[in-house]
């Protein structure tokens, strides 16, 4: 089988972008986790563009280990450029399994998503325990042994826990990452981000995305991290979430809406021969 696709990516965290609007398609989870394996195609999920009624399109995300995702704010934002690109539009509403997000081109790359409200019940995480959300109080063990207790859960879509901690690169994230992610407090699995405040405008983090693993941007987990640090009293409103690759500006209003903006990349069309 022979599929025309296209490659983008929002600060290094690249998707395969399939459209379904005017053929159906059907893929096996064997063929997902081929797309998505860096000796073929190669990404951190692949998205499904179908046609949708009553918004510009339907979104659906797959992990790179085949699983569904509920969300992925990088992709949303790839995908609305990729659109608004081809609709000649600024303003592109896309439905997933989330919700309807609602997205801008605010100039040429650089593109804003509102997220919505977050979610912090525990049994919206979800997690098993009806506990503090803000500190669940879990261990982790930096390189030198040292414990750290802590950990804050958002839901943005899907499940996030953030650690706020002095030194990131003093932790093994390759070690935390699935342990948190298949820890039995988080049913549905968890995405997990460390994140350092540099100022109250600026957080340096890393993630481990639930089902891709170490990534090298993470749009919810970016907005996530933002309402973590606000509601811990650690940051502004409007915050800079810093990357590898760069920043996503993350602001939160009276509400508790969240709106996400950044840079994505050009579109570039490949093919699959599955």
């Amino acid at each position: 089988m022979n599929l025309n696709a296209y490659k983008m990516d929002g600060l290094g965290n690249d998707f395969i972008i399939i459209d379904q609007r005017e053929k159906k398609i059907t893929l096996s989870k064997d063929q997902i986790i081929k797309i998505c394996n860096r000796s073929f195609a190669g990404c951190d999920q692949l998205i499904l563009i179908d046609k949708c009624s009553n918004s510009d399109a339907k979104l659906f995300f797959y992990n790179s280990d085949g699983s569904e995702s509920g969300a992925c704010g990088n992709g949303t934002r790839c995908v609305a450029y990729f659109i608004g690109k081809e609709k000649n539009k600024k303003t592109i509403d896309l439905i997933t399994i989330s919700g309807k997000l609602k997205s801008k081109i605010l100039n040429e790359n650089l593109v804003e998503t509102t997220i919505g409200q977050p979610k912090t019940n525990w049994n919206e995480i979800p997690i098993t325990e009806d506990i503090n959300t803000r500190n669940l109080k879990i261990k982790i063990e930096d390189k030198n042994k040292k414990i750290f207790i802590g950990g804050t859960a958002v839901n943005v879509g899907n499940p996030h826990v953030i650690f706020f901690v002095d030194e990131i690169e003093k932790f093994d994230m390759d070690k935390i990452g699935p342990s948190l992610e298949h820890n039995k407090l988080f049913p549905e699995r968890c995405n997990v981000t460390l994140a350092k405040v540099l100022n109250s405008r600026k957080i340096s983090v890393k993630v481990w995305e639930r089902g891709a693993g170490l990534t090298k941007a993470c749009g919810s987990a970016a907005c996530a991290t933002a309402y973590a640090a606000k509601i811990n009293g650690l940051s502004e409103n409007r915050v800079d979430i810093s990357f590898e690759l760069g920043n996503l500006s993350v602001s939160i209003n009276d509400e508790n809406y969240i709106k996400m903006s950044g840079p994505v990349s050009d579109i570039k069309k490949i093919e699959l021969k599955l």
